[in-house]
């Protein structure tokens, strides 16, 4: 029989109420691992994926770049928090000098609580940004160690097989056909 399936599995998560056993220690878990022509699949807890006996990562050169990216954007999101809490201190210290100069206060005022206003916009905007970046779905993919995809491969073809058992005995053909004549 020609191979079922290919051995590359894709991780993904299911929720909290759809949690089964895990293959290998029974405890419940969300993790899923699934073949990418969807024929197999099986829960698994995410600490056995890091075991070299169980499976291997796949290294995808878009996800790393994705993954750098988020990360480039967390240290410009850090940047951009420090220099706003540069500027709040900044703007602290000319309020107390303002404070001496009652007059041109109640102007400025006005200035520094549109100017505070749109920094909070343009902060606020860049954390939905950076939010919106991690919470992409990022699938990993891994290759099963050879005797794991081997009895992945065999649970496949007794499934099968099974299947097909079942659809011979539903058929009344294939049971044989009672005597007609008379005994001998």
């Amino acid at each position: 029989m020609a191979l079922s399936f290919q051995n590359v599995y894709i991780h993904r998560k299911v929720a909290e109420a759809s949690s089964k056993p895990c293959m290998i220690c029974f405890r419940p878990s969300t993790s899923v691992l699934i073949t990418s022509c969807q024929k197999d699949f099986f829960y698994i807890c995410p600490s056995h994926l890091n075991d070299r006996g169980f499976a291997t990562a796949v290294i995808d050169e878009a996800a790393e770049a994705e993954k750098r990216k988020n990360e480039e954007m967390a240290k410009e999101l850090e940047k951009l928090k420090q220099e706003f809490e540069e500027k709040q201190k900044r703007k602290e210290e000319k309020k107390k000098d303002k404070d001496k100069d009652k007059d041109k206060k109640g102007k400025e005022k006005d200035k520094v609580k549109e100017e505070e206003e749109a920094e909070k916009v343009k902060i606020e905007a860049e954390k939905a940004k950076a939010e919106k970046a991690v919470e992409a779905p990022s699938f990993s993919e891994y290759n099963l160690h050879r005797n794991f995809f081997n009895g992945r491969q065999q649970k496949y073809r007794e499934k099968q097989i099974a299947k097909r058992n079942m659809e011979r005995l539903k058929d009344p053909m294939s049971f044989p056909a009672v005597p007609r004549g008379d005994p001998v």
